[in-house]
């Protein structure tokens, strides 16, 4: 599977956008176009949905080497042996998921400030999110903490990934990348376009 280390566009497969009967259609097109990695995120489904989704979508991203990340649950991704799971900070901690399933595993936090994407660094996660960015309807509830901290947030951490989201679509990616971005996260830009597969494929030739 690719190394965390050499992916820059992560790929999002949201519920709240996708139908579960056109996920393996949707996902198959995302991974045509370049996604680098991929999670399967889905709020508002049951545990036995995502598992069932998950089952269906590995097959397809191990094929393309691409790592399939479970959001929330890491019983799930233990079930089906996916790659990697994403907590977030109200999720269970970070020393609990790897008591659960080991080092191996690929373990994603998401970061909503400075001073938690300093602290995560502190814990032994392989990556961290960074936003949201800009107004998401993903995250309703959450103040967008903008792009001015992009850089410093890079130059503290240099040797652990750091994925940007929220809110990030082909017309603002090129403005993320110049404030310092490496690595992004896109949803509903990916999700909703009426080419997803070249759609894919633009963002990652910017990046």
């Amino acid at each position: 599977m690719k190394a965390i280390s050499d992916c820059f566009l992560y790929g999002i497969l949201d519920g709240d956008y996708t139908p579960r009967e056109q996920a393996c259609e949707t996902v198959t097109k995302m991974l045509d176009g370049g996604i680098d990695i991929l999670q399967l995120r889905a709020k508002n489904w049951s545990m036995d949905e995502i598992s069932q989704t998950a089952r269906a979508i590995h097959p397809l991203s191990q094929a393309a080497g691409v790592s399939l990340i479970i959001n929330d649950y890491p019983e799930i991704a233990r079930d089906i042996g996916a790659e990697g799971v994403h907590v977030g900070q109200d999720d269970l901690s970070v020393k609990e998921v790897r008591e659960m399933l080991g080092s191996k595993i690929l373990l994603g936090l998401s970061t909503h400030s400075m001073a938690q994407a300093q602290n995560a660094a502190t814990q032994d996660v392989d990556y961290i999110g960074f936003g949201p960015l800009f107004s998401t309807a993903t995250k309703p509830d959450y103040q967008p903490i903008g792009t001015k901290e992009i850089a410093q947030v890079h130059q503290e951490n240099p040797h652990l990934p750091v994925f940007c989201i929220g809110g990030i679509k082909q017309q603002n990616a090129a403005a993320v990348l110049e404030a310092g971005a490496r690595r992004l996260v896109v949803v509903s830009g990916i999700l909703q376009a009426a080419d997803i597969e070249d759609y894919t494929r633009q963002l990652k030739s910017l990046l």
